[in-house]
């Protein structure tokens, strides 16, 4: 019998409580998923979820009468979130599926434990576990898989991707999160023999699940294993092998420079190193303007120093550009943005009036020359500042002349 590892998160504050509450000692609930999965593997839980024999209601009254607030956040499919001290705890009620058609699904409650394992997309996601004794509870090999480093799907291939298409590509980043070696080749030849399904998801769910991925660790593997077989030429053609050469490179060096690999950075560097094609794979994947912003400015160069290109820019769009570019690690100036704060120009148009120069377009100009020239000498004070705009608004009364 595998018994659950004992963890920090089993004693959140008010879990017990929770479980007592739940009917743990009647066995009508249990830790599933990812909190049991990452337990095993020795990895930190983010998030605690439990499957119960209750019906929703009935679990909202038990939550309630426990002392704790339930927000019914999924209660067409059973879910219910408990406010616990320690945060939430998800709380769902065992189904089965009824109706699927490869975006959503139609379920129905049951009491079998079992049933409620099979419909999940993976033997590694299917483990549950008594909140009391510990005892695993897994119905399709997922232990043996994790030590295996293998990621697979609860029975055929096909037919679960036909559900749930987004389940290619959750196989890709459970791959590379909890992969070793080669993925499983009946999950892989479905994916493949299926990837134009991904033509039916929402562009946000893509969108979702692909930051998902290009968030861990190290994607570079993975991700040249999709292009390799076609899986991004339904959904983001533009993808291709130099673009995994350049998310390769990229994160080798965020890992050399010490900086936490970010998925919006990383999928710059996948696409191509042009501002509009990049603007319109943002608005193709619902991008937000922000991220939509920082694809853009990836296909800039960054020839300018640091803090230059953070007064373009700002901190996390330079960084981005600094990290895709040629400078040796040990020369980026990274730790000068670490805490940089915007400067503000030291004049003003109202100043070079005073000073003779007429109102008009060439304010605006002098007051752009003197920007470039600060921001190019690294935004000095003093008699420098003084001299930049001494000579640009002598240049400026000449060209009146």
């Amino acid at each position: 019998m595998t018994l659950l590892p004992d963890a920090a998160w089993r004693h959140a504050a008010g879990l017990d409580r929770l479980i007592e509450a739940l009917g743990g000692r009647e066995g009508d609930i249990r830790f599933v998923g990812g909190a049991v999965r990452d337990t095993l593997l020795g990895l930190p839980v983010k998030d605690i979820d439990c499957a119960t024999r209750l019906l929703p209601e009935e679990s909202s009254r038990r939550i309630k009468q426990a002392g704790f607030k339930a927000i019914p956040t999924g209660i067409a499919h059973g879910t219910v979130t408990a406010l616990l001290p320690s945060g939430p705890v998800e709380v769902t009620t065992l189904r089965r599926d009824v109706a699927t058609d490869g975006r959503r699904a139609v379920v129905a409650f049951t009491d079998e434990w079992r049933e409620d394992a099979a419909r999940r997309d993976f033997t590694i996601n299917a483990l549950s576990a008594d909140p009391l004794s510990g005892e695993i509870h897994d119905y399709h090999g997922g232990v043996a898989d994790l030590e295996a480093g293998l990621v697979r799907f609860i029975g055929d291939p096909l037919q679960r991707i036909a559900e749930d298409h987004l389940r290619i590509l959750r196989l890709f980043r459970f791959h590379a999160r909890f992969g070793r070696g080669a993925p499983d080749s009946a999950a892989l030849a479905a994916c493949v023999a299926r990837a134009n399904d991904l033509m039916a998801l929402s562009r946000e769910r893509i969108a979702d699940e692909l930051l998902k991925l290009l968030g861990g660790p190290d994607p570079g593997a993975t991700i040249r294993l999709m292009v390799d077989n076609g899986l991004f030429r339904p959904i983001i053609p533009e993808i291709d092998e130099a673009g995994v050469d350049r998310l390769e490179r990229l994160i080798a060096r965020e890992r050399a420079a010490g900086v936490a690999g970010d998925p919006v950075r990383r999928l710059g560097a996948l696409l191509p190193a042009d501002a509009a094609a990049a603007a319109a794979i943002a608005q193709r994947l619902k991008l937000s303007k922000a991220a939509t912003r920082r694809l853009e400015a990836a296909a800039e160069a960054a020839d300018a120093a640091p803090a230059a290109l953070a007064y373009r820019f700002g901190v996390e769009v330079a960084t981005d550009l600094l990290l895709r570019g040629d400078r040796p690690i040990e020369a980026l100036g990274l730790d000068r943005l670490a805490d940089w704060q915007r400067p503000r120009l030291p004049v003003t148009g109202g100043v070079l009036i005073e000073r003779g120069l007429p109102a008009g377009p060439a304010v605006a100009a002098t007051i752009q020359a003197i920007e470039r020239r600060w921001v190019a000498e690294d935004f000095p004070g003093g008699d420098r500042i003084e001299a930049i705009v001494a000579d640009e608004l002598a240049q400026a009364l000449r060209s009146r002349r």
